[in-house]
């Protein structure tokens, strides 16, 4: 079957969702298109343009992931309080505000206000989107419109849809510089904000208001959902070297990051055209832990394939087939991972507490990412072996496998 008729068929199932799914799903969308403009080049900016140092830029790198993720459960807990349209909107302006403060952003100060301003946006629309997604795909599920993962992974299609085009328009920018990359950002986010501001409705039926407090107590006695957390915190880890290790490893090997941009839309395409497929195949074999173990051993060999190639020091075009390796395989794990990870919240949460179940399990990862990504910072620059920092995150993801909990 060709991309384009998987594309087709994705655009045809998704005109099957109700227009509030729809919005949804449109909705990330348009999120990562603003986002991946700017993100997949930022690493390079903070260690050129403003001279920061290697474990700097990887804390900063990781402090934008805790700014958001760290504080997914802020944004949920207000998404079960006073409903997704205010929380949404909010984030926008943030998200606004914050990309055009890190086009001017020339000081280390700077660059963290702005960092953590963007991230602290999509801590606010993310986990309402998000957690709505989730409520809509049950009652999909529960009226016969089919299994839950399957509006999830149209939910993954759509964001990975907007990572394929977003690092090529931030690409097509940065021949001006990167604030015009920023502003750019910013001005996806006036359009998001808008429409939005329109057709998002100010009542969703079946969704109730929760007070904020009275939730913590019972998440943090909840086992099970707190083992989900430390496993999908790993694969958020592992994720996150697509903007700190692989950059790195692409400058090894091609002498610039010019073919970086190209592996993102790698990555992004295989999402948008085999997510489905593959998500299909996968809910009709196994269950969601099978499917969560199975793509964290097929992250941990993708970081093992450029481990195992680095001893060799390839470069040129050569020397990118690792990384491509490591990109098609975290990719891989990544579909089998993330809907799994998303269909698995509504069985765990308290009622009336989805929001802020859906914030924890971000907030929890996002501290994992925020120490690991600090620690891979300084491990690609202590001057070790090329392969033992690879190697070391290869653990990670395969030490995972054994927090999954036990699905009852």
């Amino acid at each position: 079957m060709t991309s384009l008729s998987l594309l087709h068929r994705n655009a045809k199932e998704t005109t099957r969702l109700s227009p509030l799914l729809r919005l949804l799903i449109l909705t990330q969308l348009a999120f990562n298109i603003g986002f991946f403009a700017v993100l997949p080049f930022l690493a390079e900016h903070l260690g050129g343009a403003v001279g920061m140092a290697g474990w700097m830029v990887g804390f900063v790198l990781g402090l934008r992931t805790f700014s958001q993720q760290g504080l997914f459960v802020v944004g949920g807990a207000l998404a079960d309080r006073y409903g997704i349209r205010p929380v949404v909107l909010t984030g926008c302006a943030l998200r606004i505000a914050g990309f055009g403060w890190l086009g001017y952003a020339e000081q280390a100060w700077a660059v963290i206000g702005a960092v953590l301003l963007i991230g602290f946006a999509a801590a606010l629309f993310s986990p309402a989107v998000e957690s709505e997604v989730a409520r809509q795909a049950v009652v999909w599920e529960e009226t016969g419109g089919g299994p839950r993962t399957r509006v999830l992974a149209l939910f993954t299609v759509a964001g990975q849809a907007g990572a394929f085009v977003g690092p090529l328009l931030g690409a097509l920018l940065l021949s001006t510089d990167f604030r015009t990359v920023c502003l750019a950002g910013a001005g996806i986010f006036v359009l998001v904000l808008a429409g939005h501001a329109w057709l998002l409705p100010q009542h969703i039926p079946g969704r109730t208001r929760v007070r904020v407090r009275g939730g913590v107590g019972p998440l943090l006695r909840n086992r099970r959902f707190l083992a989900l957390c430390c496993a999908y915190g790993a694969y958020l880890l592992a994720y996150n070297q697509l903007y700190l290790a692989l950059p790195a490893e692409v400058e090894r090997a091609a002498g610039s990051q010019a073919p970086l941009a190209w592996l993102f839309a790698l990555s992004s395409l295989l999402v948008v055209t085999a997510q489905l497929p593959v998500t299909r195949w996968v809910g009709e074999r196994l269950t969601l832990r099978r499917s969560m173990a199975a793509g964290l051993a097929l992250i941990a060999a993708g970081f093992a394939v450029v481990a195992a190639a680095l001893p060799a020091g390839p470069t040129g075009t050569p020397g990118l087939l690792p990384a491509a390796g490591f990109v098609v395989l975290l990719t891989l794990g990544q579909m089998l991972v993330a809907p799994a990870a998303r269909a698995w919240i509504p069985d765990l949460a308290e009622e009336g507490r989805l929001g802020l179940y859906t914030g924890a399990l971000s907030s929890a990862s996002g501290l994992i990412v925020l120490i690991g990504s600090a620690a891979t910072g300084t491990l690609l620059d202590t001057g070790l072996p090329p392969a033992v920092p690879w190697l070391l995150l290869a653990a990670v993801p395969a030490a995972a496998i054994a927090l999954l909990p036990r699905r009852g």
